[in-house]
């Protein structure tokens, strides 16, 4: 007798789960879509967006939640410490970590990659790179049962995207970041991974020149013709962060409908 299928599959479970989510800027983020996802799993999140301006759009979506919301900009160490520190008195400890913040500034990320300043590439790796290692830095000691380190990638780290300039050689080096803390933290059974999500209109990716170009490419030649949903994306990430994804660390992970195998 054939067995019927489930209609209505049981959410991940992320129960007696406690994460930091940082780089909430207003409904369209990823930030916020593995959030909402990881909370509506059973989680106690806390969330981070970049100041005060960002906290009126964020903080209607993450009150209603009982998200506390910090504010935190990666680029001073100092704010990144004091947010890991809030984060972890407000929780006790952590159980996985979502790092969705990317930056370059908009000369350097519209031109060639031949023509950046090496002060913008500078502020693009530090910001979009090297945070991810100063947050794994932080976290770690308060993950005493192990966990989960995620981070946001893009096609443009493999392959040369048009337009994708300044933030190719950037994703790249954050995806190698991701295997190198994966070996690091491995013993501690902190698991890390790069999450590569298709083309979605986010308030980062609306920096990229042509991007309506981009997606509409993306679109084009994905196997299922179409584009990813945050949704999509969020469940990726809670899958990564719950105990299913125990035996996997140092992956980049696509979420893209299929794109990233197509020339």
């Amino acid at each position: 007798m054939p067995i019927e299928p489930i209609e209505h599959p049981a959410p991940i479970n992320l129960s007696g789960k406690k994460g930091l989510v940082l780089g909430l800027a207003n409904e369209h983020s990823i930030a916020w879509g593995c959030a909402s996802v990881a909370r509506a799993c059973g989680a106690e999140v806390v969330a981070t967006c970049l100041n005060d301006k960002a906290r009126a759009h964020v903080e209607p979506l993450t009150r209603p939640l009982g998200i506390e919301l910090l504010n935190c900009d990666v680029a001073s160490s100092e704010q990144l410490a004091q947010t890991v520190a809030a984060a972890v008195e407000a929780l006790g400890s952590l159980d996985f970590v979502v790092h969705s913040i990317a930056w370059a500034p908009l000369l350097d990320l519209h031109g060639q990659v031949l023509d950046s300043s090496r002060e913008g590439f500078a502020q693009a790796m530090s910001i979009s790179c090297h945070s991810l290692a100063e947050l794994a830095r932080l976290c770690a000691p308060h993950m005493p049962r192990g966990g989960s380190l995620l981070t946001m990638s893009y096609l443009g780290a493999d392959v040369a995207v048009p337009h994708y300039g300044l933030m190719g050689p950037v994703k790249a080096a954050l995806e190698s970041m991701v295997r190198y803390l994966a070996v690091e933290l491995g013993p501690q059974n902190v698991r890390v991974h790069a999450v590569s999500p298709g083309p979605i209109l986010t308030r980062a990716a609306s920096g990229i020149d042509h991007f309506d170009e981009l997606m509409a490419s993306a679109r084009a030649k994905s196997p299922m013709a179409r584009l990813v949903t945050l949704d999509e994306i969020a469940q990726l990430c809670a899958f990564l962060c719950s105990d299913a994804a125990s035996g996997m660390t140092g992956q980049t992970l696509y979420v893209d409908a299929g794109a990233h195998i197509v020339n």
